[in-house]
């Protein structure tokens, strides 16, 4: 039954769209699509509006570094025009390898008012896996701090420049190495069609790939986004609570996921919102930040507000100015859903549901909503989402039957960079982009996620490629079979387990084989719990290692 929220939601909606957000269509691939119509074509020109806009306002808060959403401008423009001296033409790739600083922020601006395409290089790679992407991409050149700077430096024959920047200094001074060259250039004109980013996913296939969007599409999701917190802010002010100071969040999850950069970077321009930087997840040190900075919403993973939520210290801080812990990456336990609900002083819990390929938009359940239906990713986000659960054919399935989940909207991705199969595998002919997962919707329109197509696991939000875990176990030579799954986990949902055979003759403890994994692939991909095997391996009747049984037997041993 239609709550009272979701008809506060649609006829909110309904005005904002009839007014602020006037909407209008777009024909794509040959499929009509509703498109944001006030929304900016590209990318330079939304930060060159809303920096204007918000000239004077704190933007991003580092440390003890205060930066105004001008003075950020002003840094990235000098990038972008550095950039354009040194020959970086439009389309050519730029990767972006650094945690969270300002300086991610300023010279992923550079490189987009370029014409260049922002890679977002995952943090946590090791050498080999660093190699890989940047090699997949064809990547012109680089930007790295100190620890991703050695880690490119180990790769024997390298042939892509690196820049290391010291993210630690003041933003002029950490890019004036860069800024400095910055002459009175023109920057080139950037259109909705031109390739923006380039963010890289882990699927079933193993190796990560480089998904490619557009302006058009980063920017529209950007205003979906947008159109959401506007309805929030209009019954917040409906309901005589309307907020009496600066929007601000912490930036607490990496950049290079689409949910720090579409919805919390990305929007935050449009907002006036400040970022609170975090360069390390620290529970207490959220709290902290929270009360110091009157942070107003958060989002993360859902471990990170479960970790706030049982902190043995959260009654010393004040975080009565968080409207919403919203998480999103991986789903939350209903008792976390209820005791957020209730412990968390005020602020309401709220989930999310997107993927790198849609720029983070899916579906969102809000507030009541999630309290009545705790196992449900929510309601498409309008008001461009259009979700549908298809059959093996491609063709939608009714309400309550289980299929494939679609999504189709002008922010999905445009394509993986360089693998044409890969792409079309990834559209039905009519668009729907297919997510992998398995679920159905209810008679209101609530998605429930039921199972995943894909052999990935989803370790505190964190994806992982079974198949890349066990192609790095068999690049050892000692072993001859592995095979890799999920285990449940408390804090993390799931964590990596494996089990491996050792060619006859050859062995080595669990301990030794998860030193040789740290050395060639991330941390969080090395399995937690890892059994040797002297038995082969079960097969099914194709020869194909029988996971299913595989996983039955070893995470009821973990269980145990």
């Amino acid at each position: 039954m239609r709550t009272e929220l979701d008809q506060r939601m649609d006829d909110g909606l309904a005005a904002i769209t009839g007014t602020a957000l006037p909407l209008g269509t777009i024909d794509l691939n040959g499929v009509t699509l509703p498109m944001i119509a006030a929304a900016p074509p590209s990318l330079p020109g939304y930060f060159a509006h809303y920096a204007a806009e918000h000239h004077d306002k704190t933007f991003l808060v580092a440390g003890d570094e205060r930066l105004s959403f001008a003075e950020v401008y002003a840094q990235a423009k000098k990038v972008a025009q550095a950039l354009v001296g040194d020959k970086i033409a439009k389309g050519d790739r730029v990767g972006i390898a650094m945690r969270n600083s300002p300086s991610w922020i300023t010279l992923y601006m550079g490189i987009v008012m370029a014409g260049g395409i922002a890679c977002l290089l995952n943090g946590w790679w090791q050498s080999d896996e660093m190699k890989d992407a940047v090699s997949e991409v064809d990547c012109t050149l680089i930007f790295a701090d100190p620890p991703r700077a050695r880690r490119l430096a180990a790769i024997e024959g390298f042939p892509i420049r690196v820049v290391e920047i010291d993210d630690t200094a003041p933003l002029a001074q950490a890019l004036s190495g860069i800024t400095d060259r910055a002459g009175d250039v023109a920057l080139p004109a950037i259109g909705a069609d031109d390739a923006a980013t380039i963010l890289f996913t882990s699927g079933s296939t193993g190796q990560s790939k480089g998904a490619l969007s557009d302006h058009r599409a980063v920017v529209q999701a950007v205003f979906n986004y947008l159109a959401q917190a506007l309805v929030m802010l209009g019954i917040a002010t409906q309901d005589g609570n309307p907020p009496t100071t600066q929007p601000a969040t912490l930036l607490n999850v990496p950049l290079f996921h689409v949910t720090a950069e579409v919805p919390v970077f990305l929007q935050s321009f449009a907002m006036g919102r400040k970022l609170v930087l975090m360069p390390k997840w620290d529970a207490e040190e959220a709290m902290r930040l929270i009360q110091a900075e009157g942070v107003t919403y958060f989002v993360g993973v859902p471990l990170m507000s479960f970790e706030i939520l049982t902190h043995p210290n959260r009654g010393a801080y004040d975080l009565s100015t968080v409207t919403d812990f919203a998480a999103g990456g991986a789903p939350r336990p209903v008792e976390h859903v209820r005791r957020l609900n209730e412990e968390m002083g005020g602020g309401a819990p709220l989930l999310g549901y997107g993927l790198t390929e849609t720029n983070g938009i899916g579906c969102g359940n809000w507030r009541s909503n999630y309290l009545a239906k705790p196992n449900s990713t929510g309601r498409a986000s309008p008001p461009l989402v259009d979700l549908a659960i298809l059959d093996a054919f491609g063709k939608p399935v009714a309400a309550g039957h289980r299929g494939e989940i679609g999504i189709r909207s002008v922010c999905n991705f445009k394509e993986y960079w360089g693998q044409p199969e890969a792409t079309a595998q990834a559209f039905t002919p009519d668009r729907y982009f297919l997510t992998g997962d398995i679920g159905y919707l209810d008679e209101d329109g609530y998605l429930f996620i039921v199972d995943r197509k894909k052999d990935i696991i989803i370790r505190g939000g964190e994806n992982i490629s079974c198949l890349e875990v066990e192609a790095a176990i068999y690049q050892n030579p000692r072993v001859a079979e592995a095979a890799v799954f999920g285990l449940a986990d408390e804090r993390m949902g799931e964590v990596p387990g494996a089990v491996v055979v050792f060619r006859a003759g050859e062995e080595m403890t669990a301990d030794e084989l998860c030193a040789y994994l740290f050395a060639h692939i991330a941390a969080f991909k090395v399995p937690q719990k890892i059994w040797i095997s002297d038995a082969p391996l079960p097969r099914l009747g194709t020869e194909k290692i029988d996971k299913v049984a595989l996983k039955a037997k070893y995470r009821a041993l973990a269980v145990a």
